[in-house]
């Protein structure tokens, strides 16, 4: 009885637990809500499909170097602060989004957002590992992950429908209102977090940035968190445009499309986090990896297909990005040591940027495509790719519980 108690949730922790997750979800939206736009932005700035790679990468490597130019500074202040003063320069960056009026102001607008949006989820799971032991992390993750979900039932279809009443800015406009409310809320009711100061050393930051940098068991955190980037960046970007041109997706379907994926995302979140918490991270991380391989080759190798079968394995991808998403952020937030965590978190979210954004890249100049129109070529070879990079990232999961477990001994 004494163990459940300790396992449950104070009425604060849930608070705090609800904060971070609607703030992941106007960032992640921000995120995902370009990947929908795809064929709409394309058609109406004029740009080649090959381009939405770029902006795409433009907010992923803008996110990367400012998770760089920060991690020093990340375990020397107040977390709450930092979270408040990155989330205000991200609603400005997705407000810029929606007055952006061609291809380079977009990127422009992108760069911006980036450089703010880019930091918060490592705030975020920072919070949750000063405030969560681990023994409840994939129950919060579960939760605050749910954002990713939210985002595709009601923000992304949301986002669509506006788009097409009002042009592609609308979303942006949406996110950066309801941002700015959440905002207040996070001044109001967080309380500060900073017992991390009591335990810092280091009172120069590039010392405190390179030692966590040359740390050998942080390098391994970091690497893994790279490789899932770069599985989960490849088919992101072109997502839209592969349905509507190749599968033959109305643009009047999107919306139910990215509903129906984030329907299944708000039901297995949970799920996820609750078996994580009782089982084998790695074994469920793994088991995720290479359901979604097999998923991935098959989707990427689809024509023209009926609707219901297109939800359907959408429905099954995201069961593998979510199974491995959850545990994966669990056991790579056990890595580093309190008086590191901020850091380590910055750096492991720049590294994770930065490898997206190469992997949209790469993307972009495997697929091909005729005129705005035509079939996307070469998808099924970005689906390929993927494939390789995930069951690699098993190799580097496997590495990252051997040093989790090394801890907890």
């Amino acid at each position: 009885m004494e163990l459940k108690q300790k396992l449950s949730f104070t009425g604060y922790e849930k608070l705090v637990i609800f904060i971070l997750a609607i703030t992941q979800f106007t960032v992640i939206l921000d995120f995902m809500v370009m990947s929908p736009l795809g064929d709409l932005l394309v058609k109406s700035i004029d740009m080649e499909a090959s381009k939405f790679g770029i902006v795409v990468s433009a907010y992923a490597f803008s996110a990367g170097i400012s998770g760089l130019l920060t991690a020093g500074f990340a375990d020397k202040y107040d977390r709450k602060k930092l979270l408040l003063f990155f989330y205000i320069g991200f609603i400005i960056g997705t407000a810029l989004c929606g007055i952006a009026n061609d291809f380079y102001s977009l990127v422009a607008a992108r760069i911006v957002t980036g450089l703010f949006g880019g930091v918060i989820g490592s705030i975020s799971l920072a919070i949750i590992t000063d405030l969560f032991v681990l023994e409840k992390r994939g129950r919060v993750m579960g939760f605050v992950q749910m954002g990713f979900g939210a985002s595709q039932v009601l923000g992304i279809p949301i986002g669509i429908y506006l788009a097409n009443l009002w042009g592609w800015e609308a979303p942006f406009f949406l996110i950066a209102i309801l941002a700015l409310l959440i905002a207040i809320l996070i001044a109001w009711k967080l309380k500060p977090v900073r017992e991390h100061l009591a335990l810092q050393q280091e009172k120069n930051v590039f010392t405190h940035l390179w030692n966590t940098i040359k740390n050998k068991n942080y390098r391994i955190g970091f690497m893994t968190t790279a490789m899932l980037s770069i599985g989960g960046f490849m088919m992101m970007p072109y997502g839209t445009i592969f349905a509507v041109n190749n599968l033959k997706v109305a643009t009047e379907q999107l919306p139910t499309l990215f509903m129906v994926s984030g329907i299944s995302a708000l039901v297995i979140m949970p799920i996820v986090g609750k078996i994580s918490d009782s089982v084998s991270k790695l074994r469920l991380f793994s088991i995720a990896a290479i359901w979604l391989s097999v998923v991935c080759i098959i989707y990427t190798n689809l024509s023209a297909t009926p609707f219901y079968l297109v939800l359907l394995t959408n429905v099954c991808m995201m069961i593998g990005i979510l199974s491995r998403s959850v545990p994966a952020s669990a056991l790579t937030s056990a890595v580093p040591d309190a008086a590191d965590r901020g850091a380590f978190m910055s750096v492991n979210a720049s590294l994770q940027q930065i490898a997206g954004g190469i992997a949209a890249v790469i993307a972009g100049l495997i697929v091909h495509q005729q005129d705005k129109n035509s079939p996307l070529e070469h998808y099924n070879i970005v689906g390929y790719v993927l494939v390789v990079v995930t069951l690699l990232s098993i190799y580097f999961m496997a590495r990252v519980d051997h040093i989790v477990r090394l801890k907890k001994s």
